[in-house]
């Protein structure tokens, strides 16, 4: 089976033995699902990467019959269309949603019939966009006609909701009160015990607000989550006070969903040597280093970018890029390869221009080159002895909430734009745990800027006795 994010797969069985299956792609910090009743299934908001769901139809012995998407993503392209084309399964989709292929076109209350057993009912929950969908899961054969799970997509998640502002400013006052009557609307009409099972939410730049709940039901969230604990001004002027930056990439997303992707192609690129490497990393193309930060800053390819496949690499990625540049990717083996190349794919980049397996000597006409990494307490120590730039990389609000005292804030997303922003000095980059830092330090080294990489969670600042003013804290001299 190929690995399913970070390879988690959870079997959840109901109490009326139906299966939901959850399908995680930790990276994206989203949530797909395979429900079935031991003969036909359907799938909720697939990935692109298709493979993984008709594995699961294979290893469970099931028919599917039905995909359904919540809404038109606008973090990852959708498996949608070609998992409906490669088993013939019907294609659900709001009818007010304009899309540029054939698809079964669902509307508010519509009840879908999947098998003899499972029902699904329709839920306009707009919020995350206007158009959005929940679908309330029941079963025909129990005596308890009550829906027993309801897929809430981006609507009402598991302490949060969706975020309202990724169709544009103009809309997002009007999205914010939309979402928070939407979740009321999910709680008045199903019973506490409903399990919710949300798409966004487990890291996901989608979701307004994180929490580390995996499960949750409705009652649940009645009693903790702020949508339903709070009234509709109160709601709207946290949320939309608390939203920050999200990915740029996303402005690629809903379009291309729209218009209807196909399955990837997720064969290996064609390997290229130091040679080639040199010449597309002198033409600006990225060429990407897939290895743990710890190794890339002990040693590197000259000129190349360090986004580890140990963190959220497709996000960062995805975000940081100017949208067509080419990219490379250098693994130590041509698995850590594959599994860039199905992260990639999962938001559009489809074909990487090349790849190459080994170690940094193989990549470069030269030696490796490498920086220093380091801790907060040696940050402390150092800034006793001479003057250093300390550069946080963290967004905005991260910054804002608790930061050094003197410290520079250009966030990640914007660094590769900001290089010459950075002030003059020996740079030590820091993030909240270690991974944003190497990106950043691979930037900062590749345009030659002497540096530290502080490989530490922002936590053991304080405790290590450097100066952190807070929020709360006055910011005066």
């Amino acid at each position: 089976m190929p690995e399913l994010g970070s390879g988690r797969l959870a079997a959840v069985a109901s109490a009326t033995g139906l299966t939901i299956r959850t399908i995680d792609t930790p990276s994206l910090g989203d949530r797909s699902y395979l429900v079935h009743d031991g003969v036909v299934a359907f799938v909720v908001d697939p990935q692109r990467d298709i493979d993984r769901v008709l594995d699961l139809l294979r290893a469970d012995d099931v028919v599917l019959t039905h995909v359904v998407e919540t809404h038109i993503h606008n973090d990852y392209i959708t498996g949608g269309l070609a998992l409906a084309q490669a088993t013939g399964a019907a294609y659900l989709i709001n009818a007010d949603d304009t899309v540029a292929f054939d698809r079964t076109p669902v509307h508010d209350g519509e009840i879908v019939r999947i098998g003899d057993r499972m029902r699904l009912r329709t839920i306009h929950t707009p919020g995350h966009t206007f158009t959005h969908l929940s679908y309330a899961l029941t079963d025909a054969r129990s005596d308890d006609s009550r829906p027993i799970a309801v897929f809430t997509g981006g609507s009402l998640l598991y302490g949060a909701t969706g975020r309202p502002d990724l169709l544009g400013p103009d809309h997002t006052s009007a999205l914010a009160r939309h979402q928070h009557a939407s979740a009321h609307k999910l709680a008045q009409a199903l019973p506490d015990e409903t399990q919710i099972f949300p798409t966004h939410g487990f890291g996901s730049f989608c979701a307004a607000t994180q929490s580390d709940a995996t499960e949750s039901t409705i009652g649940q969230e009645r009693r903790a989550n702020p949508v339903l604990t709070q009234d509709e001004e109160v709601y709207v002027r946290e949320l939309l006070a608390g939203l920050g930056a999200w990915p740029a990439y996303y402005v690629h997303m809903a379009p291309a969903n729209a218009a209807g992707p196909g399955a990837p192609d997720l064969s290996l690129p064609e390997p290229a040597v130091a040679t080639e490497l040199r010449r597309r990393i002198e033409a600006g193309e990225w060429v990407v280093d897939l290895r743990h930060r710890i190794a890339f800053a002990a040693g590197h390819a000259p000129g190349t970018l360090n986004f580890g496949l140990d963190g959220a690499f497709s996000t960062y990625l995805g975000w940081l890029i100017t949208w067509g540049t080419p990219v490379t990717l250098l693994g130590e083996t041509a698995d850590e390869v594959s599994r860039a190349q199905r992260e990639l794919a999962r938001i559009g980049i489809d074909r990487p221009a090349a790849h190459a397996t080994g170690e940094p000597r193989d990549w470069s006409l030269d030696a490796p080159v490498s920086f220093p990494t380091a801790t907060f307490a040696d940050l402390e120590e150092v800034r006793h002895h001479r003057d250093v730039v300390v550069l946080d990389v963290r967004r905005t609000e991260e910054h804002h909430a608790a930061r050094i005292d003197g410290a520079v804030n250009i966030p990640i997303h914007e660094l590769p734009h900001r290089i010459a922003d950075v002030p003059a000095g020996e740079v030590w980059v820091h993030c909240a745990a270690g991974y944003r830092a190497s990106i950043a330090a691979s930037f900062l080294h590749a345009a030659g800027l002497d540096l530290v990489a502080v490989d530490d969670t922002f936590e053991n600042a304080p405790t290590s006795g450097l100066p952190v003013i807070r929020h709360s804290e006055p910011t005066g001299s």
